[in-house]
């Protein structure tokens, strides 16, 4: 029996990329998305590449990076799934390589329990260009996950995860269930169901 699921948050509850999002409002969008393009020449990892991403927010007011957090747009029917596992009293969480700013709405909208993220570092109202917090490396959800399991006593087979990236390999190997959500390749290889529609219902009826 599922106790516990962990989500993933960009392209999986939230419809797009909390990062491509801010920079798009700040006028940095293009450079930003095309440092996703250049990383197989870079060879750059997560982590360098979370930096540098952020680093173009430089500047940016925090009133306003909390205004869009606000109105990022939920998945089609992440409502309808949350609402159907919370029935089920399992406990819901986010992990998200992205921000505080983006997750912490979300997490009040779909009445999850526990969220993961990093926070976006500002002063006197303005990005420093600057992140830090849990999930800045490529196995953090992992070890996250490892951490979450040891302290509820669960066992792999009560875990169930939901992701669509690269970062969400390391969860998937902690986890009994694994749904890749409109997913790269390479992560509907290591999971045990697929969906290829953008529609979390999906899941309800997969599960």
């Amino acid at each position: 029996m599922i106790k516990l699921c962990i989500f993933d948050f960009d392209s999986t509850l939230m419809d797009g990329e909390t990062i491509d999002i801010l920079a798009d409002s700040y006028g940095v969008g293009d450079k930003v998305k095309n440092i996703t393009y250049t990383n197989s020449n870079e060879q750059l990892d997560f982590f360098e590449i979370l930096v540098k991403k952020v680093s173009y927010l430089k500047g940016m007011s925090y009133t306003k990076t909390l205004e869009i957090g606000q109105k990022l747009p939920l998945m089609n029917g992440a409502y309808e799934l949350c609402e159907f596992l919370k029935s089920k009293n399992i406990f819901l969480v986010i992990f998200s390589g992205g921000f505080y700013e983006g997750i912490n709405p979300a997490m009040q909208k779909l009445n999850i329990d526990l969220g993961f993220a990093n926070h976006l570092h500002h002063k006197n109202n303005i990005l420093t260009g600057c992140v830090g917090g849990e999930m800045m490396f490529l196995n953090s959800k992992g070890l996250m996950l490892q951490k979450l399991k040891k302290m509820l006593c669960l066992k792999n087979e009560e875990v169930m995860c939901v992701g669509d990236g690269f970062n969400d390999i390391a969860m998937f190997e902690e986890s009994g269930l694994k749904i890749a959500f409109c997913a790269n390749k390479l992560l509907q290889s290591k999971a045990d169901i697929c969906i290829n529609k953008k529609d979390l219902k999906e899941i309800i009826k997969a599960i």
